[in-house]
């Protein structure tokens, strides 16, 4: 079979098993030169023509100012499938990866993607458009995998498709089930042109590690490639750790669970209802920000089996984390509960990231409950939710 009939299928696949395109869907493709980026514009330049949604494409390729950068011949290969290249200028963006890198043998990749991303998101929205497609494809997802399992501790991949609440912005990548080999057999078949990269530290990044890792992996086991990729999206089968995290504030059975299960955030959500919209008469709107929400680190307080109260933190920046929503239920705020929770996520943030600030926004009438913590004002009073608050500061050393 022919590639590009291959690559089709398993696009059509993820589109329709991820829900990723839309009718109606303005969709910019950020194209680097790259086989994988140059496969996605031609694919989806097909599947355009096929399929029986309505959508349109825009391939966009950012300057970034590595050396010897020429777009000429993927504005060419562009207007070989009727469509207009755009070339954006982001030559800031070599200048500062050089600046981070420092005495390092190698520019900061991460720096480098977050960058690109937020250029693309900048772009969509001036021109109108609410999705960017990516070229990430199967062979990534499962070495971005490792990647994060054996240098950073978690289980965790990049998703198909990510929704931005406050850009109102959805990344999409729609190769996601599309290996490879598959791709490098599709540009040697249909003679597609590919520009080679200006990166420093193309083919010797630790992703490059990870492929010849696994190249050996297959090579001895190869049912394991194909089990991988079906891992990513296996639902049925997950059996983590994480939801059975309790972790022990005293020996009478108060504990801190990490929300894990939709199910726990139900619970987070009932307790903040009744703490803060119905006794406090805070408007929900206010309460429950969306995106928020999902930046934070949600924890339950629990009293043996029930839950009981709530808080979370959010990462404000290098060091800096900010403690948000904490709630005990009226019923049990006499119980110390709280006092002893809140006490054990500030030495569980302090251990893992000593030296760091710490800071809350606090209502005025808890101000010195707080400060028995340590925390000190910072700032002028200010009115959150119709509520005077106060912001408290804690320099962790």
């Amino acid at each position: 079979m022919k590639a590009i009939r291959t690559v089709l299928a398993r696009l059509r696949q993820a589109d329709q098993q991820y829900n990723l395109i839309e009718n109606g869907d303005k969709i910019l493709i950020g194209l680097s030169g790259g086989k994988d980026s140059v496969t996605l514009t031609y694919a989806l330049t097909l599947y355009r023509k096929f399929s029986r949604t309505d959508f349109i494409i825009q391939p966009v390729i950012l300057d970034l100012g590595f050396p010897n950068f020429d777009p000429t011949i993927m504005r060419d290969f562009c207007e070989s499938l009727g469509l207009k290249l755009m070339v954006v200028d982001n030559k800031e963006v070599y200048k500062i990866l050089k600046i981070q890198q420092g005495d390092k043998e190698h520019l900061p990749c991460s720096i480098c993607s977050r960058m690109k991303k937020a250029s693309m998101n900048k772009l969509a929205n001036e021109l109108g458009f609410n999705k960017v497609s990516f070229a990430h494809h199967a062979d990534d997802a499962i070495e971005t995998y490792f990647m994060n399992t054996l240098f950073g501790g978690r289980v965790a991949s990049f998703t198909p498709k990510m929704h931005l609440e406050r850009a109102n912005i959805t990344f999409i990548r729609p190769l996601i089930n599309v290996r490879e080999s598959e791709i490098v057999k599709l540009v040697k078949e249909e003679n597609l042109p590919v520009l080679a990269s200006g990166c420093p530290a193309n083919m010797h990044t630790r992703r490059e590690e990870m492929k010849v890792m696994l190249k050996d992996l297959y090579h001895r086991y190869p049912t394991v490639k194909d089990n991988l990729l079906t891992m990513l999206s296996n639902y049925e089968k997950e059996v983590l750790w994480g939801n059975e995290i309790f972790y022990q504030i005293n020996s009478d059975g108060l504990t801190l669970k990490p929300v894990v299960k939709p199910i726990d955030m139900v619970h987070v959500l009932g307790i903040r209802q009744r703490v803060f919209v119905d006794e406090q008469n805070v408007d929900y709107e206010e309460e429950v920000i969306p995106e928020e929400e999902k930046e934070a680190l949600h924890f339950l307080i629990y009293d043996k089996t029930t839950p009981v109260g709530t808080i979370r933190y959010r990462v404000m920046g290098e060091r800096l984390f900010k403690i948000e929503r904490f709630a005990i239920l009226k019923e049990y705020r006499n119980k110390h509960f709280g006092k002893q929770a809140f006490a054990f996520l500030l030495d569980m943030i302090s251990e893992r990231y000593n030296p760091c600030t710490i800071y809350l926004n606090a209502q005025y009438q808890l101000l010195d409950y707080y400060k028995s913590f340590g925390f000190v004002e910072e700032g002028e009073i200010f009115y959150e939710a119709n509520i005077k608050h106060q912001k408290l500061v804690k320099e962790i050393k």
